[in-house]
């Protein structure tokens, strides 16, 4: 793991989109590009620098990490924060790959979805958050199909219900997430801090976050 920590939030969000622009921009001089991003608002700075950066855009495809099992019209979408501030501007042209289809429930969408993201592995940039509970997408230690989800033979794609959840959820497995080329870990304030040590003591059950550590840079700043 490579521990990097900036002086300031603003800091944190403008050199870790940098760092996404540096890696993107080298796989498109060979090919195609993948990048898989965390909802929620706390990426929103990093989006909003993407989005005006100049990187051939048409040659990327972008899918989340997780997806709550909501339309875009809810104010729980990610798929929507993603189309506000990451989806416009320059970044307008990239791909999306989506993570929600309309049906009652994810187990029903599971393998057309996961048959459109599987020509884009693996992965060139994956950027994930971490929550308190030290689970990453939706990979949540109290998750009724964890084990499978983290197995090293697990599906593209897992449908998954955790009490911390709130709505199912659908999210890419541990598998997908470690194959990814450059992985970045995005967090702040000291309560994550402290997670993140705890993480490094704990099996990937209890801390689901662990799976993909070693492989990562993580981006902090209180």
């Amino acid at each position: 793991m490579i521990f990097q920590a900036y002086p300031d939030r603003a800091a944190l969000m403008a050199g870790l989109a940098a760092a996404i622009a540096s890696e993107l921009a080298e796989a498109l001089l060979k090919g195609p590009a993948t990048l898989s991003v965390p909802g929620g608002t706390t990426p929103g700075p990093v989006f909003d620098a993407l989005s005006d950066t100049d990187l051939d855009w048409g040659r990327v495809h972008v899918l989340l990490n997780d997806e709550r099992w909501v339309g875009e019209d809810s104010p729980r979408s990610n798929t929507r924060l993603l189309r506000e501030r990451l989806l416009r501007g320059k970044a307008a042209a990239a791909h999306l790959l989506p993570l929600y289809a309309p049906a009652p429930q994810p187990e029903d969408q599971l393998d057309p979805l996961a048959q459109a993201i599987e020509p884009h592995l693996p992965l060139t940039v994956l950027v994930l958050g971490m929550g308190n509970d030290m689970h990453t997408a939706s990979l949540f230690p109290d998750a009724d199909h964890l084990p499978q989800a983290l197995a090293p033979d697990a599906p593209i794609l897992m449908a998954l219900r955790a009490d911390a959840a709130g709505e199912p959820r659908i999210t890419l497995s541990a598998r997908v997430l470690q194959a990814a080329r450059h992985i970045h870990i995005l967090i702040t304030g000291a309560d994550k801090r402290q997670a993140l040590d705890r993480a490094l003591t704990l099996p990937p059950l209890l801390a689901p976050i662990r799976t993909v550590l070693d492989q990562a840079t993580v981006h902090w700043a209180e």
